[in-house]
């Protein structure tokens, strides 16, 4: 009677390896790959930092007749900025890492897709964190911007409105084929905020088509917690409401982002 033969020993080695779905190790790990990587990239590391500066700069003595307008508009926009240049960053940062093949040679190491959405976003969370405090600084204390709460109230929203546009960046570059397509994306889920999140008009006086879709948008709650900054000496309970809109958004949308994370190269 002839014995049937045995299955091939290296058919265990194909079947992959379960990794658990968030590692501290891999994910400061791949933070440390990541800023390493920005550290040899100049103009990056001078797009994050100084772009949201010289904005709120150029805004400042746009408005050099009319400093209250600056008021008004400057804490609004001090969330604005940090968002549309780290959601541009990520989204191309992440996308090169796709199309080059380094992605898929990372996913194909015992590291899950959480590992490398945290990495991501702690890494651009840290630079994230000198962005705004810059920014802040600028706009309150050289800039004149006058806030009558607290500029750490200021600064923290600010950090979660980066860390906001981080998550977004993450979140579309599973969708795009290139970096131009990447870029096309910001008309598409910068721009409709822009326009309805209350900083050209309040959102009650839009129409109420409108105003119903400004209130599921983060960048609202983003503008409206810094106007509450803005007006009130104290931390409000709708302050903290916004600020936990806007963190829980990003979490949301770094968890879609990593449900979305394809292993395949584009």
């Amino acid at each position: 009677m002839t014995t049937p033969p045995a299955p091939p020993t290296t058919a265990r080695a194909l079947t992959p390896t379960p990794t658990r779905p968030l590692s501290l190790s891999r994910t400061t790990a791949t933070a440390t790959r990541v800023l390493r990587q920005l550290s040899h990239d100049p103009r990056t590391i001078a797009l994050l930092m100084l772009i949201p500066c010289v904005m709120l700069f150029l805004l400042r003595y746009v408005f050099d007749g009319s400093p209250r307008t600056f008021d008004n508009i400057g804490a609004s926009l001090l969330g604005v900025f940090p968002l549309i240049t780290m959601f541009l960053v990520t989204s191309i940062a992440t996308l090169r890492e796709r199309t080059s093949g380094t992605l898929e040679r990372l996913l194909a190491m015992p590291l899950g897709k959480g590992d490398l959405i945290a990495g991501y976003a702690l890494a651009f969370g840290a630079l994230a964190i000198v962005q705004s405090a810059l920014a802040t600084a600028l706009a309150v204390w050289f800039l004149g911007l006058d806030v009558t709460g607290s500029p750490w109230l200021l600064l923290l929203v600010a950090l979660l409105d980066a860390l906001l546009g981080t998550a977004l960046g993450l979140f579309v570059s599973a969708f795009a084929a290139s970096e131009f397509q990447a870029v096309q994306f910001m008309p598409a889920v910068i721009f409709p905020q822009l326009l309805l999140c209350g900083l050209f008009t309040p959102r009650d006086n839009m129409h109420p088509a409108l105003e119903a879709v400004s209130d599921v948008l983060p960048m609202s709650y983003a503008v409206d917690g810094m106007n509450e900054v803005l007006r009130h000496t104290d931390m409000t309970a709708t302050f903290v409401r916004d600020a936990l809109i806007v963190a829980g958004c990003a979490l949301l949308v770094l968890a879609l982002g990593a449900a979305t994370l394809k292993r395949r190269t584009a």
